[in-house]
């Protein structure tokens, strides 16, 4: 697994308590959950590399 890189974010209150209800209806933690949406988006617009094995990406679980 790849090191993390530890990095300040600053949201407004109101997105922040909603990142947070997100998290918790979802079971995640609140950095788990920012993690998710970043991948998620990331994966979307088609900007993480191709890891595929096995004819899958490995991203997608």
């Amino acid at each position: 697994m790849p090191a993390k890189k530890p990095f300040a974010l600053r949201l407004d209150e109101k997105m922040m308590q909603a990142v947070e209800k997100w998290a918790a209806d979802e079971f995640r933690s609140t950095n788990g959950q920012i993690e998710w949406l970043i991948h998620e988006a990331l994966k979307k617009a088609g900007r993480l590399k191709d890891t595929k094995e096995g004819g899958r990406m490995k991203d997608e679980g």
